[in-house]
């Protein structure tokens, strides 16, 4: 008995793929199974023209046949084909080093494609075991309205067709694994979004220093080159000369002297150090300096002093509201896709030869840890338009 197969899913490419495996191991014309669904080797194979169809136009080099294991002879014969002349005196690349070649690209490719088909089957299952069901006009209308975003016309658009070695029906499939991932991040999201007022009290009391506004100072700065020329400036204010008119006599700041030498609203601690303390120590409305900075010499006098002062509990609700759904939500998706990656990793079984680390009979090389998946979908072999929600 087949599972149905939706309208968006290439027929010819995936009805095999859809069909409910038996008890027992990977039936030998598919790659995979999971929890009963089974990949076809048809499928594999022809996602795998796909992926390379993308390689070849990301890199103008790659134009060789799709690897064809085990022997490899059509890729072998087509990269020495392709392959320039080699320089003189240096040797033509051996078929040995050339099939290592096709079998490193072929290695490549099939790991990108069955974590591709495997992970957009993983989002199915968990969609319906979530009651999560997407209408094909949706699908539809999400599709139409990011191809028309991405290709201005449909020569261009026929042309990425053609390039990429899809049809409009796997770009569908790829567009409807999309929606499924937002629908199953949204559904996990959910219990984020109820905040308690516990909740928020207990993160104000434990970060108070991030709502403590420092001290701040008014300040009137001259800024000079050397010392000689701020003790002028300074003795200059001392006679009673405004410091508007001495700023713009002495000062190299160019900001503070076209405001008349004012400086407002400097924080405690964003200055440089020595800088930083001297006014922070100087009493109000005394001229003090000069003081050495990396900029020069600063003569300065302190207007208007505001102590530093915590925001209240009432003041930053709202952002730590924010601040905490955030963190649930990290939170939570983190716990969602460490379950979701084991629960549905267990499920998969994959035919020899086509074993990747989301397979659960996979076995890392030796030295190395078995390979996380992301708790998300896996990008398809090609880029195509993808909408949101």
């Amino acid at each position: 008995m087949n599972r149905p197969i939706r309208f968006l899913v290439p027929a010819a490419a995936l009805a095999a793929s859809l069909a409910i495996a038996g008890c027992g191991g990977v039936p030998s014309g598919d790659v995979a199974k999971i929890d009963g669904q089974t990949i076809s080797k048809d499928t594999f194979n022809r996602w795998v023209k796909v992926a390379a169809a993308s390689s070849a136009a990301q890199d103008p080099t790659a134009k060789a046949a799709v690897p064809d294991p085990p022997d490899f002879t059509q890729c072998i014969a087509a990269k020495r084909k392709d392959a320039p002349k080699p320089v003189k005196g240096q040797p033509e690349q051996t078929d040995a080093e050339l099939k290592k070649q096709c079998s490193d690209a072929y290695e490549t490719l099939k790991t990108q494609v069955m974590q591709f088909l495997i992970r957009s089957e993983w989002l199915e299952l968990q969609a319906q075991e979530l009651g999560i069901e997407i209408p094909d006009a949706k699908i539809k209308a999400e599709f139409a309205k990011a191809r028309k975003q991405a290709f201005p016309t449909n020569k261009a658009y026929a042309e990425f067709l053609k390039s990429s070695g899809q049809t409009e029906a796997d770009l569908l499939f790829r567009q409807r694994s999309q929606l499924l991932e937002q629908r199953i991040t949204e559904q996990v999201n959910k219990s984020s979004k109820n905040i308690s007022q516990d909740e928020i009290d207990a993160y104000y009391e434990k970060n108070k220093s991030q709502f403590v506004q420092p001290a701040t100072r008014d300040l009137n700065v001259v800024l000079t080159k050397d010392k000689a020329t701020a003790e002028e400036a300074k003795k200059a204010l001392e006679s009673g000369q405004s410091w508007a008119s001495v700023a713009k006599e002495y000062s190299i700041d160019p900001a503070s002297k076209k405001n008349g030498g004012k400086l407002p609203a400097v924080a405690q601690g964003s200055q440089e150090t020595a800088f930083d303390k001297a006014i922070f120590s100087a009493p109000q409305g005394k001229v003090e300096g000069p003081v050495k900075t990396s900029l020069g010499y600063y003569v300065f006098e302190v207007t208007k002093e505001t102590p530093k002062k915590t925001q209240s509990l009432k003041a930053t609700q709202q952002s730590i509201r924010q601040i905490v759904a955030s963190e649930k939500q990290q939170k939570a998706l983190a716990a969602f896709g460490k379950a979701y990656q084991e629960k549905w990793r267990q499920k998969t079984e994959c035919q020899k030869g086509y074993v990747v680390p989301d397979c659960n009979n996979y076995k890392a090389p030796k030295g190395q840890t078995q390979q996380q998946a992301p708790g998300g979908q896996q990008q398809a072999p090609q880029q195509a338009p993808q909408g949101g929600n």
